[in-house]
């Protein structure tokens, strides 16, 4: 059985700005590392503008391990700037959706996870997308529906008036620019959109799948891109039977025009032609100890 690694210098960074943290996490957070008995910094970021800097921080300070309380698109950050020869990092549900902590610790609440990985945590290496020189750890979704995303959060949020501004966005999007892609090589095909699932997001694959989940949206009419939408609002869109899935190691997508896509939660706008790669290793975490089977 793998030892727990040796942990003795730990940097921490909260985000206050990720829409689920607060400043009485930062103190419980100091209270936590310092009972575990290793020499721990912990940084504020208190708006998004710092939490780049801060990241850097950390991660040029080489401690043995990178906490990260914030949302998916912090996790990523502190991945990527980490990488497979960084620190291990432990990124911890601190923002709305949270679908990267929830997948590796569960969801439970961040000093539970916390407490558990410090007694009996163990290296693991995660994988993950690329797509135009952007990681994305648990899921991208390229096409007009990634328009849904933002509406989705606003749900969450309870802003409904800016959710159904959103959702008019969404709307008046469907259909606007379908895409061409290519999987694996394979042949060209159409459609709305393709959505890229990496291992700890998809239930599909199993965690140590070396490949994405690559599912192609393609609704024929605007009543299935309505309910395609509202499944994203309210449902997994993935048991949508206008979406199909399979492994994928690297596609092709070209469009008319640039891409709306969102990456780990966070809206971006994609050149007219991309890319999306399998990353086998982009950076380790320390995770909950797998049992093993007898």
């Amino acid at each position: 059985m793998a030892q727990t690694p040796k942990i003795s210098r730990i940097e921490a960074v909260v985000n206050l700005a990720s829409g689920g943290s607060t400043a009485q996490d930062v103190e419980q957070m100091r209270g936590l590392l310092a009972a575990h008995g290793a020499h721990a910094n912990v940084q504020v970021a208190e708006n998004g503008g710092e939490i780049e800097r801060r990241l850097r921080s950390a991660v040029d300070a080489a401690p043995d391990l990178l906490v990260v309380l914030a949302g998916d698109g912090t996790a990523r950050a502190a991945a990527d700037m980490a990488g497979p020869q960084g620190p291990m990092i432990a990124p911890l549900a601190g923002g709305t959706m949270n679908m990267l902590p929830h997948a590796v610790y569960g969801a439970v609440p961040w000093q539970e996870a916390l407490k558990g990985i410090l007694e009996d945590g163990e290296e693991r290496a995660i994988g993950g997308g690329l797509v135009e020189g952007r990681s994305f750890l648990v899921a991208a979704i390229l096409g007009a529906p990634a328009l849904w995303a933002p509406a989705r959060e606003a749900v969450r949020e309870g802003q409904f008036r800016l959710a159904f501004a959103r959702m008019r966005r969404a709307w008046g999007r469907a259909f606007s620019g379908r895409l061409r892609y290519s999987l694996d090589g394979g042949p060209r095909g159409k459609a709305e959109a393709l959505a890229f699932l990496c291992p700890l997001a998809s239930s599909a694959l199993p965690n140590e799948a070396q490949s994405l989940e690559a599912a192609v949206i393609d609704p024929q009419t605007m009543a299935e891109a309505a309910r395609i939408g509202f499944n994203a609002l309210v449902d997994d869109w993935r048991n949508d039977p206008a979406v199909s899935a399979g492994p994928c190691r690297q596609a092709r997508i070209w469009a008319a025009s640039r891409v709306p896509a969102v990456l780990d939660g966070e809206p971006v706008t994609l050149a007219a032609s991309a890319s999306v790669d399998w990353r086998p290793q982009v950076a380790r975490l320390l995770a909950p100890r797998e049992e093993k089977a007898d």
